[in-house]
C-alpha cells in the first residue's frame, strides 16, 4: 500500500482527502477489468469508464469557473500508480479541453464540455510541430482568414489521442505579429474536411499518438478560442495548469516503483537473509523515499499556489515537473536494479514503469526547457530585487 500520509499535509482540504480515498477504491475495483490488448480500444474504454465514474468532471469546468489543480494532481497521481494508460486517458481529456475551459465561449463550453466530462467525446491538444517542439513561438502552421472563417494548413505531430479524438485544440499562426504574438487557438472537430491522420506513432509505452496534416482545412470563425493573436497566452496558461499534473503522474509511477521495490527486498533473500537487511539496499530505499517526498512537496506546492489565487505559477510548475519526472526516473531505475533480471522481464510492473516514465521528461516541455524557465525566473527576481 502506497504511503498516504502526505494527505495530512496542509496543502489539502477535507474534500481532497475524501476524493483521494474514493478514487483509490474505484481504481482498485474498476481498472483491472479493462483489456489493454489493443491500445486505441483500451483508451476509449478507459475514457468511458472514467466518465461513467464521474472522474472526468474534474477535468473541465463547464461554467468557466477555475479548475482545482490539487484535485487534478491527486487524480493523476492515483491513476498513474494503478495504470499508466488510465492516467493518460484522464490527463488528455483535461489538456485537450483546457483552452475551452479557460478561454472558450459559452457556446463552445456548452457544446463540448458535457461530452468530454462524461467520456462521450475524446479530446486532444495539438500544439507540437515537426520543427517546433518546446519552442512554441516558432510554430509555422497557418490559419488564414477567409470570408467568415479560417483555412488551416500545416502539420502537428506527437499529438496524444491523435487518431481517436473527437475534437482537437489546434494552435496556428494568424499573423498579427512575429513569434509568440501571432498565434491563435482553434477548436477543430475530427472529421472536418482537410484534417487527415497522416501517421500513427508507436512508442515504448503504447499510447494513441499521431501526426496530423491540415490541407485547406476550413473552419468557421466561431472555432476561435479566446482572442485572435492570443494563442501563445492560451497555450502557456493551459501548460502552466497541467505541468504540475505531469509531475503528479510521475509521482504516482515513483510511488508504485517504491512499493514494488519494498516487496522485493523484503521477500528476496541472499545468503539466508532478506535483501532489505543489506545497508547498501537500505541506502537505495532511503534515496527513493527522499526523492518521492521532495517531488510531492513541489507538486502540491504548485497546485496549492494556483488554487490559492497566484495568477501565474510558471516557475513553480516548472520546478514541479522537472524534479518529479527526473526523480521518478531515478526511483524507477533503482527499482528495476533491485529486481535484478526480473526487472527487465516484459510484463513486470517495474519494467512497465520504466517504459512509461521516459516520455514524461520530454512532453509538455522537456527537462532542459524547464531548467531555462526556472533560471530565467531566478534571474528576473534578482534583477527586480
Amino acid at each position: 500500500m502506497a504511503d498516504r500520509t502526505f494527505l495530512d499535509w496542509p496543502f489539502f482540504e477535507p474534500r481532497h482527502r475524501a476524493l483521494a480515498e474514493a478514487l483509490e477504491g474505484w481504481a482498485g475495483e474498476s481498472l483491472g477489468a479493462i483489456d489493454h490488448g489493443e491500445t486505441d480500444a483500451a483508451c476509449r474504454a478507459l475514457v468511458r469508464a472514467l466518465g461513467d465514474g464521474g472522474w472526468l468532471e474534474h477535468t473541465a469546468a463547464e461554467g468557466g469557473e477555475m479548475l482545482d489543480l490539487r484535485t487534478l494532481c491527486l487524480c493523476r497521481e492515483t491513476l498513474a500508480r494503478h495504470d499508466g494508460l488510465a492516467d493518460f486517458a484522464f490527463a488528455m481529456q483535461g489538456l485537450g479541453t483546457g483552452a475551452i475551459s479557460l478561454f472558450g465561449t459559452p457556446e463552445q463550453r456548452a457544446e463540448w464540455l458535457p461530452l468530454t466530462r462524461s467520456g462521450r467525446a475524446i479530446a486532444a491538444f495539438a500544439l507540437t510541430e515537426p520543427r517546433s517542439g518546446s519552442d512554441v513561438a516558432s510554430s509555422t502552421m497557418s490559419a488564414t482568414p477567409d470570408g467568415d472563417g479560417y483555412v488551416l494548413n500545416g502539420e502537428k505531430t506527437w499529438i496524444s489521442n491523435g487518431g481517436i479524438a473527437d475534437l482537437y485544440t489546434v494552435f496556428a499562426r494568424t499573423g498579427e505579429a512575429e513569434g509568440a504574438r501571432g498565434l491563435s487557438a482553434f477548436l477543430v472537430p475530427a472529421g472536418t474536411p482537410g484534417l487527415h491522420i497522416a501517421e500513427r506513432l508507436d512508442t515504448i509505452a503504447p499510447h494513441p499518438l499521431a501526426r496530423l496534416e491540415f490541407s485547406d482545412c476550413r473552419i468557421p470563425a466561431s472555432a476561435l478560442i479566446g482572442e485572435r493573436g492570443a494563442g501563445f497566452k492560451v497555450a502557456m496558461s493551459v501548460l502552466d495548469m497541467f505541468r504540475p499534473t505531469v509531475g503528479a503522474a510521475a509521482l504516482g509511477f515513483a510511488r508504485r516503483a517504491l512499493d514494488e521495490a519494498l516487496i522485493r527486498v523484503k521477500t528476496r533473500r541472499i545468503r539466508g537473509a532478506p535483501l532489505a537487511d543489506l545497508q547498501m539496499v537500505q541506502g537505495h530505499i532511503a534515496d527513493m523515499a527522499l526523492d518521492i517526498d521532495a517531488a510531492a512537496l513541489l507538486v502540491y506546492r504548485a497546485a496549492w499556489a494556483r488554487d490559492s489565487g497566484t495568477p501565474r505559477i510558471t516557475r513553480e510548475a516548472a520546478m514541479a515537473k522537472l524534479h518529479a519526472t527526473e526523480a521518478a526516473q531515478r526511483v524507477i531505475d533503482t527499482a528495476v536494479q533491485l529486481h535484478g533480471g526480473d526487472g527487465v522481464r516484459s510484463g513486470e510492473a517495474v519494467e512497465r514503469l520504466y517504459r512509461e516514465i521516459r516520455a514524461l521528461r520530454i512532453y509538455e516541455g522537456a527537462s532542459d526547457v524547464q531548467k531555462l524557465i526556472i533560471a530565467r525566473a531566478a534571474l528576473a527576481a534578482q534583477e527586480g530585487g
